[in-house]
């Protein structure tokens, strides 16, 4: 079998659920809810444009399980007593080319905006450290073993009204900086209690949380773990701390793990890290993944830069099952088509910001395709002219618009 009919052919989870292909459409926070953080119109239309595209499984951006605590202001909550007829719509908008979609759930922890107010929680009281930018985000309070208990729970909720509205799976987001990955680091998690000190009790949140999950859901409902090889600091969770975890957590029913890295304070998902590691501009975790790949018993699904069919191949050779593509897909929905019809390539790129600023470059990148997905919400082309500050400050914007928003919807709501 050729490595392009491998691209497109079908993959059996460790559940018995068979993909469509080996091509997943990874997370990007989209910032799309509507008035009352439910996906609407907006949302319903990027993802159906995504389903005929041909890409065989989705993963949404950020659905919060805590309407108090939101990685930005426009993200979509699902907890208890959520209505789900939107939620409804859009897992069938999602998967009306055949595909399957997994809802990706979040807790921000202490990487909350401090405009957007809300609780902002974390395994210790250590705020986040992008320098001067360091204002923006809220300062973080120790969480209590009840509100740990509490949030684990509502994970557990949010992956019930999942499947309730039709969605094939969750992802569990313990990545990026986000709360679980908090409890993950030692630098962010100096407990002296049981949910912390040891990788033993820092991971015990997470193998409590995919338990709590897995236990609530059907066997034939994907539950998937979105991990960090490294969070690229200095003293941080390391690779080898990765793969413990993954040793922890592969007995437990999960059904494939994702492999990526960074934080706020260092975003190697976008190919900057802080340490002084290199990373290649393509398929960034890819190293990892595949020496992952070779001992771990649940597929492992490797993401972060790629965006050519070459290397798509190439994550398959080295061993690893199932290939993330994010960017590339919101600057051409249609991409996997495009592959497997073997057509001129189109491999659109947009602009780099040439800034000395890690978190400035890095929220212009966010803003380029938050751009990008907001032309595809409603029916436009996306487009790779585009200014870096111009988007930047026209995101800024639109984030202050849906901030208010926000603290008018949570003055309305005392749920």
């Amino acid at each position: 079998m050729n490595s392009n009919s491998l691209l497109f052919s079908p993959f059996t989870l460790p559940n018995g659920v068979t993909l469509p292909n080996r091509l997943i459409k990874a997370a990007m926070e989209e910032n799309l809810s509507d008035p009352n953080l439910e996906p609407g119109k907006a949302l319903w239309n990027l993802y159906e444009t995504w389903a005929h595209g041909g890409v065989g499984t989705m993963i949404t951006g950020n659905v919060m399980v805590d309407h108090r605590a939101m990685t930005g202001p426009g993200g979509v909550v699902l907890e208890e007593g959520t209505p789900l007829e939107g939620f409804r719509k859009w897992a069938s908008k999602a998967k009306v080319a055949g595909g399957k979609i997994i809802m990706q759930i979040n807790h921000p922890g202490r990487q909350v905006l401090a405009k957007l107010g809300g609780e902002v929680w974390a395994p210790s009281a250590f705020a986040v450290d992008i320098g001067k930018f360091s204002k923006l985000l809220g300062k973080p309070r120790e969480m209590t073993k009840t509100e740990i208990e509490e949030t684990i729970q509502r994970f557990a909720k949010t992956s019930q009204l999942a499947l309730e509205s039709g969605f094939d799976g969750v992802e569990i987001h313990a990545a990026h900086g986000y709360l679980i990955s908090q409890f993950l680091s030692p630098i962010a998690n100096q407990r002296k209690d049981e949910w912390g000190g040891s990788l033993e009790n820092r991971s015990r949140f997470l193998l409590e949380v995919i338990q709590a999950v897995r236990k609530t859901v059907n066997p034939d409902f994907i539950v998937a773990v979105k991990l960090n090889s490294a969070d690229f600091q200095k003293g941080g969770f390391q690779f080898q701390d990765a793969k413990e975890v993954i040793s922890r957590i592969q007995t437990l029913g999960v059904d494939f793990i994702e492999l990526s890295g960074g934080n706020y304070e260092a975003p190697a998902m976008q190919g900057e890290t802080r340490d002084g590691s290199t990373i290649s501009r393509e398929a960034y975790f890819l190293e990892f993944a595949s020496e992952v790949a070779k001992t771990a018993t649940v597929p492992i699904l490797v993401t972060g830069g790629i965006r050519r069919k070459q290397i798509a191949e190439s994550v398959l050779v080295s061993g690893v099952p199932l290939v993330g593509i994010a960017t590339a897909l919101a600057l051409n929905p249609n991409l996997p088509n495009d592959w497997k019809e073997e057509e001129k390539q189109k491999n659109p790129v947009l602009p780099e910001p040439n800034w000395k600023s890690k978190t400035l470059k890095g929220l212009a990148n966010m803003a380029m395709v938050r751009y990008q997905l907001n032309r595809l919400s409603e029916n436009k082309k996306p487009t790779i002219k585009v200014s870096p500050i111009m988007r930047l400050m026209m995101d800024q914007i639109r984030m202050v618009r849906l901030t208010k928003r926000y603290q008018k919807w949570i003055r309305n709501h005392t749920r």
